[in-house]
């Protein structure tokens, strides 16, 4: 069995976590699906599976590899079809990021018109508010939200999300509606931060004389994702600062009530990210077109 054979039968054993599956699935005998991957071990010179006599799990290195294997073998699919022209030339799978927000009000209403134009891809879609790491973790493209650190990676600014400053009607009923910054020390703000223990971010403003400012604020709750953000928001428990796509709809219902409209935080940038590669796939290119095109019309 040749290389790229042998990777084919690690990755769908891996993806069943059974042999006995794997080779059903491919019409193999068991005894060829355990020989290509043992072969592949042998080859890498590391093991890729922790085999017991109840279920299969990737090791360490055969996570790690398992994200290589697949864009090994999605390259492949892409040689064949390099001089094909129309839809044939866009094939295999596409891996990609980008923050719950993004992908439940922007990006996931439009995917039905993507994927009927590429019928031949496989979309992997993770939705986290978690900065993954791209190469390690083996992602086509990341949709960032927010300040990018310094990396080896293409960064493209798209533009920016307004954020706004938000309250229920029954907060606001209960502790008054906030003229100012200055009216917020008998106000209490739903603190954020992707990681628990780290410490969320104070309230952000600009002030009349155009600086940026930050004001500490009590906190009622502490959560660690944006839906339960929002929440904790409709809930009553505080005021949020959010980007404004995933506040429409509750605000045009009258589920929330933006407060300090003068006194806005600045728009968060969102860029695109994908790895420094010589020529990107056919596939990520059309990707990387319709997914700003997709994201355009919500950015200032």
């Amino acid at each position: 069995m040749d290389f790229l054979q042998a990777n084919r039968v690690f990755l769908r054993v891996a993806e069943l976590g059974s042999f006995t599956q794997a080779a059903d699935q491919l019409a193999l005998p068991k005894a060829s699906v355990s020989a290509a991957v043992q072969q592949l071990e042998a080859q890498l010179g590391t093991r890729l599976l922790h085999r017991t006599t109840r279920r299969v799990q990737l090791t360490q290195d055969g996570l790690s590899y398992r994200e290589r294997a697949q864009d090994l073998l999605a390259d492949a699919d892409e040689l064949q079809t390099l001089f094909q022209a129309g839809e044939a030339a866009y094939t295999g799978r596409l891996r990609v990021d980008m923050s719950v927000g993004i992908a439940r009000h922007i990006v996931v209403p439009r995917l039905p018109e993507f994927l009927a134009a590429h019928p031949h891809l496989e979309l992997q879609l993770s939705s986290t508010d978690r900065r993954v790491d791209l190469v390690r973790e083996g992602f086509d493209c990341v949709v960032r939200v927010g300040t990018l650190a310094d990396s080896s990676l293409v960064a493209r600014t798209l533009g920016r999300l307004r954020v706004l400053t938000v309250a229920s009607p029954a907060y606001l009923a209960a502790h008054g509606v906030p003229e100012s910054p200055d009216e917020l020390d008998r106000h209490r703000l739903v603190g954020y931060t992707p990681l628990l223990g780290a410490k969320p971010e104070d309230f952000e403003y600009r002030a009349a004389d155009g600086s940026l400012r930050t004001r500490a604020m009590p906190l009622s709750l502490v959560v660690d994702n944006s839906e339960a953000y929002m929440a904790a928001c409709l809930a009553g428990l505080g005021l949020i600062q959010a980007p404004e796509t995933g506040l429409a709809a509750a605000l045009t219902r009258g589920d929330l009530v933006e407060v300090l409209p003068g006194f806005r935080a600045d728009p968060m940038p969102v860029s695109l990210l994908y790895a420094n590669r010589r020529q990107l796939p056919k596939r990520l290119q059309a990707f990387l077109r319709w997914l700003e095109s997709v994201l355009k019309p919500h950015l200032v």
